[in-house]
């Protein structure tokens, strides 16, 4: 599906990025990860074979970013996706009297801020390669537990970003959202970290799909999002949750 293209993942050294980058290098494509973790990263890199390089990078820094893109299309020589992975994904801070600016800042520097710097300093590429982004949200754009402000308000920006982004980048530019529901990512540990989920049979039986997400739901989709399959499709959140923010619950 992807032999030939070139993709930049950010997040990509573990978890639902991880699985992305799998998907991608194993529908042909070349994929660049950049991540703040080098072990993770370069782990990720050598699992995944010679079609995979990594590029160290905070993604809040915009010095980074402009470096990292420009390593990756280097590599690469060209530049036809990007997915916007890396995220700060610890949701719960506390009662909002006690969550500090500098929390609340740094939440939206990496999950925010690092969506548009990318989209920003890979948009030249892009255009050229009449490519696609994929940013990745969260069903907690649409629904939410206590104590996840910072969070919710980050993945609920980055829905409001694509569709602005789809408009100013189009039509040269494809730009969709996936928020993922409960997804266990523990298998996409770097190796020597990896163990099974442990998950009860409720934890699968609340979903109306019978059971929680795996990071291969989310890859899938990013590589059809990607394609040129979905070349009819700009703009948009697709959830991927099971089901669960269609499901009415009653105490």
């Amino acid at each position: 599906m992807h032999a030939g293209k070139v993709f930049l993942v950010t997040g990509g050294a573990r978890g639902i990025g991880r699985a992305i980058v799998k998907r991608l290098a194993d529908d042909g494509a070349r994929v660049c990860i950049v991540d703040s973790d080098r072990t993770a990263g370069l782990d990720a890199a050598r699992e995944y074979g010679e079609r995979v390089t990594f590029v160290r990078a905070d993604v809040s820094s915009e010095r980074d970013v402009r470096r990292a893109v420009a390593a990756c299309a280097r590599w690469g020589h060209r530049l036809d996706g990007l997915v916007n992975d890396a995220a700060i994904a610890d949701s719960e801070t506390g009662p909002i009297e006690a969550l500090s600016l500098a929390r609340w800042r740094r939440m939206l520097d990496v999950n925010l801020t690092g969506t548009f710097l990318f989209a920003k300093h890979a948009a030249g590429h892009l255009r050229r390669a009449r490519g696609a982004i994929v940013n990745l949200g969260s069903t907690r754009a649409l629904q939410s537990e206590p104590h996840t402000e910072a969070y919710a308000a980050t993945k609920g920006a980055v829905v409001a970003l694509t569709h602005a982004l789809a408009l100013s980048l189009g039509p040269d530019v494809r730009v969709n959202c996936i928020s993922p529901g409960w997804i266990a990512t523990d298998d996409f540990a770097p190796r020597g970290q990896r163990k099974k989920p442990r998950l009860k049979p409720s934890d699968h039986e609340q979903h109306p799909v019978g059971r929680v997400g795996r990071p291969e739901d989310v890859a899938g989709m990013c590589a059809w999002l990607l394609s040129e399959e979905a070349a009819f499709v700009t703009g948009q959140n697709l959830v991927i949750d099971g089901g669960m923010t269609r499901k009415m619950i009653y105490a």
